[in-house]
């Protein structure tokens, strides 16, 4: 018996938006969870080899928490492009001035690192409070 796949056309008009609102949130939980949607793991129809999931828009990513002290504990690094350029931050300092790096890190490091995981990266639009521009995009799928 073999395996079917379906197409990759199927799989791109199968796409939809997903808003999620992140307060009060744990950070991992909510990495995971999106990560599995811009995957398409939550699609009866997932290819792992295609593009095959959903774009996510986050709300409220300032309002994300942590457990067990990480905010104090874990550090964000990230390289400038010069010799020595290697600057690091704790979690809390990173939440207080850009909370959406922080969840953005932390759901990059679930997905893959070639060509395909940056295309589901880019489906992933992270803001800091209830406001966002893809209104149209969410609503474009139900009828009134």
């Amino acid at each position: 018996m073999k395996t079917t796949f379906e197409s990759r056309e199927k799989c791109l008009e199968a796409r939809k938006w997903v808003q999620i609102d992140a307060a009060n949130k744990v950070v991992g939980r909510l990495a995971s969870e999106i990560a599995a949607i811009l995957r398409g793991k939550n699609n009866p129809k997932f290819v792992p080899h295609y593009d095959s999931g959903d774009f996510v828009v986050v709300v409220n990513a300032d309002k994300i928490r942590f457990t067990g002290g990480k905010e104090k504990k874990k550090v964000y690094f990230h390289h400038t492009g010069y010799i020595g350029g290697m600057k690091e931050k704790t979690a809390d300092k990173l939440l207080a001035t850009k909370p959406e790096e922080v969840l953005r890190s932390e759901v990059g490091g679930m997905l893959r690192k070639n060509p395909l995981g940056r295309a589901h990266r880019s489906k992933l639009k992270i803001y800091q409070g209830s406001e966002h521009p893809h209104a149209a995009q969410l609503n474009a799928g139900k009828s009134e």
